[in-house]
Order: structure tokens, then sequence, then C-alpha cells
């Protein structure tokens, strides 16, 4: 039976390359017969990346259950993953986020979770000496990972462990780490594909926060004025998405990848609250800066306060 890969929802360049990397290790290295596949259209940097390495885009996939075979990558939020994944026969989850809870197996399985920056890294010391098997593709899909969920080393997630291993894959590869990552956050940074729901949704993530359902985005970009540009309309639609997901209130984070920090979106007495008690920022007007703030993980989930 074919073993279905999947990261999460919204897919960004290391949900969708985790999946890739780890399909090629299961049947290049295991003998084990499987299948990348994607919970919803990657984004553009991972579109970029995807052409980049002439690899073809994993099929979407709608749902999960009783007799598939499956491994979690790059999440472990039940919110994040397909319906009926509680009635899978999941195999293995590989991640780099905090445990969440409410994921249910039929077996004991193998977790591998660490707090390193990129969940393809993890894979990487996880394949041990079959990684030198990989070929130039997956190698520019890994590097390409981890300088996604990094942003080139600007993230406090970073660690030695992440940067080294990009470094050698970059050497491998004839590649100047620099000029590379421009290329994919010029990508990330073009928003003219989207609408305004569509940006709001392009890397979204659910959370519960003191009681509160929240749907926490970010959108990573070297040219955040394209951005603020539509700022009227992201706004207006921000409260249309809370209502169609099911949320209590949208947090819309831009994050300046050169200048290192974040602009909250501050549509709402609510998410002026929020603003005040997890970052100590009063608001006055629409949006709030965040100096140093570009990690969700690190520096937005852990201190989020309604």
């Amino acid at each position: 039976m074919t073993h279905i890969i999947f990261g999460h929802k919204s897919p960004d360049t290391d949900s969708a390359g985790s999946a890739i990397i780890w399909a090629w290790y299961l049947n290049e290295c295991r003998d084990t017969p499987a299948q990348a596949r994607l919970l919803g259209e990657p984004n553009a940097e991972a579109l970029f990346v995807l052409e980049r390495w002439s690899l073809d885009k994993p099929d979407v996939l709608e749902s999960v259950g009783p007799g598939d075979n499956c491994t979690i990558v790059d999440t472990n939020n039940v919110a994040e993953l397909p319906e009926g994944i509680n009635d899978a026969n999941v195999i293995e989850v590989i991640d780099h986020h905090m445990l969440q809870g409410g994921l249910k197996t039929k077996t004991p399985i193998t977790i591998t979770v660490r707090p390193l920056a990129c969940t393809a890294t993890i894979m990487h010391d996880l394949m041990g000496d079959d990684a030198a098997r990989m070929p130039r593709s997956i190698k520019g899909v890994m590097l390409s990972c981890i300088l996604s969920d990094t942003l080139e080393f600007r993230s406090p997630t970073t660690t030695d462990v992440d940067r080294e291993l990009a470094e050698r894959l970059a050497g491998d590869l004839g590649l100047d780490i620099a000029e590379y990552a421009q290329e994919m956050f010029a990508a990330k940074s073009d928003v003219s594909g989207y609408t305004d729901a569509e940006l709001l949704r392009v890397d979204a993530k659910a959370y519960e926060v003191d009681g509160a359902n929240l749907r926490i985005s970010v959108f990573e970009t070297t040219s955040p004025s394209s951005v603020l540009d539509r700022k009227a309309g992201l706004m207006k639609e921000m409260e249309i998405v809370a209502t169609e997901d099911g949320v209590d209130q949208v947090l819309f984070f831009l994050v300046d990848i050169l200048s290192e920090e974040a602009t909250l979106f501050i549509t709402n007495d609510v998410v002026r609250r929020i603003a005040a008690k997890s970052f100590g920022v009063e608001a006055d007007g629409d949006l709030a800066t965040l100096p140093g703030v570009v990690s969700r993980k690190k520096q937005i989930i852990p201190v989020l306060k309604v």
C-alpha cells in the first residue's frame, strides 16, 4: 500500500518540501512505496522552489481515513490536518513545532520532534548515511526549506545545525546562499496573484489562546509596501475570513525580512488589547510595529495573550 506523506494546510516551502524529501527517502532507501501530497495549493515561494528544482507539484489531498498509511511532517496540530486523520493509520510524525495534542493513533508510532528551525534538517539526520544518496533536486529542496524557515538565518529559530547543513548543501550544489535566498524571497514577496482573502490564508495557522480561537496569519516579504498598499482591503477582508473560517479573530502579521520586524494589523479593540498584553505595544492607529519579531513559532505564539 502506498504511504502518504503530507504537511499542514496552507503549505509553505518546508511543508511541501519535507513531504517530497521523505517520500523520496521511503521510496529509494526504505523500499516503501510513498507519495507526497499537499493540503491545498502551495505558496508562491514553494512553487518557485518546485520549478527551480524541476519537481512536479504533488497532488492535493482532500481527506484520509481507515486504511490510509500516513506520515505527518512539519505539524502535529489536528486543526492543520485533513479530515479523518484520527481514523487513518498514522505511522510517523516528524516535526519541529510545539505539541498541540488531539492526534490519536491506532498503534504506537514513531514521533520525532526536535527544536530545530526546519523539518528538513531533522530529516537529514534521520536519513543517516543514506543522505549521501540524495540527488541534486532533493538537496536543492532541502536547502530551500532551511533558507525559508530560517529567513536566511535571520530567524531566532535558527540553530548551528540548520546553518551548517545549509552551507554544506549549498557547497554541494555550487550555489551562493545569499543570491539563492534573494531569488526565493522575491518569489515569496510577489502578491500580485493573491486576492485579499488568499493573502490572509496563504500562511495561516489555527491556535486556541486563552479560550479564543485565533487564525494567526503571517506574510514574510522583502517588499512590505506591496502589502501595505492593500491595507484597506485586507482589513475589511479579515472580518469576513474570521467568519468563514469559524474563528474569533484573524491576526495578520506582516514580516519585513530585511528590516527584521513585524507589523500587526489592528482591526478592532480586541486585537488592540492583544497587541498590548502580548507585545507591550499601545497602538493608536491601525498598525502596530513589533521590532525584532520575525518568528511565529518562537516570538508570536508563545507570548500571545487575549
